[in-house]
């Protein structure tokens, strides 16, 4: 449970906090405009996160909005190589899950129910490009991370993907280097 208070005002409000970590492939990244045009944009993502024996994993797909300075800032980099279909396994936390109900409007499932889990992200503990780690996040007191060693996850089969495959060869240097965040 956490805590706020408003303007300094001695009064708290109290929240009920649900969090959910894990690790998982980061596609979508993209930029939500605000409905009617109240509000504000927000960037948005959708996770692939892995779960179940490491020889044969499952995905639980979540679309995430990107909140925290820091989130932001993470995801924000990650684009190009998303785009590029180079595969971005990130560790991360959720909060607020919600399930989003709503009607295929188009393809082959057009006019059916469907369901998609939505959540807040909050935390980007790692990043793993192609591989490679190219970002860890310090750690914290009281601040919990997914309880993996970045090193050591990598799922036996890593060509299961939520969309098109990493190309083959890739020469260049990493495209984002750790002492670039």
């Amino acid at each position: 449970m956490s805590t706020s208070s408003a303007n300094g005002s001695s009064a708290e409000r109290s929240y009920f906090d649900l969090h959910m970590t894990g690790f998982g492939y980061l596609n979508r990244i993209r930029n939500i405009p605000p409905k009617k045009g109240k509000g504000s944009p927000y960037l948005a993502c959708t996770i692939a996160a892995l779960h179940g024996p490491k020889d044969s994993p499952e995905y639980c797909y979540i679309d995430a909005k990107v909140t925290g300075k820091d989130a932001i800032h993470l995801i924000r980099r990650c684009t190009e190589a998303v785009d590029a279909k180079r595969k971005v396994l990130i560790g991360f936390r959720v909060g607020d899950p919600w399930i989003d109900q709503f009607t295929y409007s188009k393809g082959p499932k057009a006019g059916q129910p469907g369901a998609s889990l939505k959540a807040r992200l909050l935390f980007v503990s790692w990043i793993k490009i192609d591989g490679d780690l190219v970002y860890k996040a310090e750690a914290r007191d009281g601040d919990e991370t997914t309880g993996e060693d970045p090193a050591a996850v990598e799922p036996a089969d890593a060509t299961v993907r939520t969309e098109a495959p990493a190309p083959k060869a890739v020469t260049e240097t990493p495209l984002l280097p750790a002492s670039s965040f």
